[in-house]
């Protein structure tokens, strides 16, 4: 009978994952899409691709603030009727930037969507964990994160398509589509009894910006992630300038690109499973290692595609394992706040993004666009000596 009732929760886990996913599908299509489309929007809107960037950074900036407040300030709410709210702010976001005739408003609305960026990880990295047994904690993460990988494979290149095709507004029309459908998901297949995480108080959320062992899993988060992008974010002409491939086989390049983040969250989920700073160590090892080798590959048709198969395979494996090691630390130190502890490593994340793209620009403006792989590659080694740190006070406190 037991078996029969785990058999049963299980298969409700996983509808409810399902659920998740299908929202962090429509988010992370959101977050990415303007990059296949900022000269069309840089057009149309008489600005210059520059201040079109602003679209992207100024996106991650709203999630690496918002987040972390949003959280604390909603920490009463239901989890289930918060996640439904949430979906209302993204698809209430893109449908002004659909309707969007000026910049300025555009910016406005990538903002607010951004809100609901934040939030929505943090809360749904914390559901996702509690749906499952213990052992399969950053599985159920690193599904839930599926939703972002696969974006990045198909929803991305499917909203540049919709966005050449029909304008780029249309684009917008069409994530705000899936945000309704991500909402009718999440109130089906999203049970109502999910246990909500303990209300916090404001002196709990401030010890979690004094917690020195999470502070050192945000800055592993922020160090560890972002260094990809500073190669990630100009990968386009790196592979068009230096590889010399077709604006045409570089779609199909990013798509195989896109299938390796696919394989490498899955990895990354079940190595994380056991114990998260040891799988995160070799996985950063090897990041760096890849990101160096990019630099002397990068020339070269063939070398230079495996390796970026390589660090697709790498550059999203590690999301689950750092999300699942600031809620196990927040478990530990701070238990009344783990959705602000989950929401803040959202926004190390986004913080990393950003970083990462500005570092990159700096590099490329003054010694060219060859550097930023290895560059990036000595970025992520600092998060491997994070980590060996963490490992060391872990060791400490057993």
């Amino acid at each position: 009978m037991s078996s029969h009732i785990q058999q049963t929760k299980s298969k409700g886990g996983t509808l409810s994952l399902l659920a998740l996913a299908i929202s962090a599908f429509g988010i992370g299509t959101t977050e990415f899409v303007p990059v296949g489309l900022l000269s069309t929007i840089a057009d149309d809107l008489n600005i210059s691709i520059t201040l079109a960037g602003l679209l992207i950074s100024g996106y991650a900036m709203g999630v690496a603030f918002g987040a972390p407040i949003l959280t604390a300030l909603t920490n009463k709410m239901s989890r289930k009727t918060l996640l439904m709210a949430l979906m209302v702010i993204f698809i209430v976001g893109n449908s002004i930037a659909a309707v969007s005739t000026s910049f300025g408003l555009l910016l406005v609305a990538r903002i607010i969507t951004a809100f609901s960026h934040g939030v929505f990880f943090s809360i749904g990295s914390t559901i996702a964990a509690d749906l499952v047994p213990e052992h399969k904690r950053a599985s159920a993460i690193a599904f839930m994160f599926t939703g972002l990988t696969v974006a990045t494979v198909t929803g991305v290149p499917l909203g540049t398509f919709i966005g050449q095709m029909f304008g780029w507004r249309a684009t917008f029309w069409g994530v705000a589509l899936l945000g309704v459908v991500g909402i009718i998901a999440s109130a089906i297949l999203i049970p109502k009894n999910i246990k909500d995480a303990p209300p916090s108080k404001f002196s709990d959320q401030l010890k979690v910006l004094k917690n020195g062992p999470l502070l050192l899993a945000f800055a592993i988060t922020a160090l560890g992630y972002g260094g990809t992008f500073v190669a990630f974010t100009y990968l386009t002409p790196i592979l068009q300038d230096i590889t010399g491939f077709s604006p045409s086989a570089v779609s199909i390049i990013l798509l195989v690109y896109g299938i390796a983040v696919a394989i490498g969250n899955t990895i990354g989920g079940k190595a994380a499973d056991k114990n998260p700073l040891k799988a995160l160590s070799w996985m950063f090892i090897i990041q760096a290692i890849v990101l160096v080798v990019l630099t002397f590959t990068a020339p070269f048709k063939i070398v230079g595609v495996i390796t970026i198969f390589l660090l697709g395979i790498f550059a999203f494996m590690n999301v689950p394992g750092l999300q699942v090691l600031v809620v196990k630390l927040a478990e530990r130190y701070v238990p009344a706040a783990v959705n602000v502890a989950s929401a803040l490593n959202i926004a190390a994340f986004n913080v990393g993004i950003a970083i990462g793209a500005f570092v990159g620009g700096i590099i490329v403006d003054k010694i060219g666009l060859i550097h930023t792989p290895w560059i990036g590659g000595v970025m992520v080694l600092g998060a491997v000596f994070l980590t060996m740190w963490s490992m060391a006070i872990e060791k400490e406190k057993k």
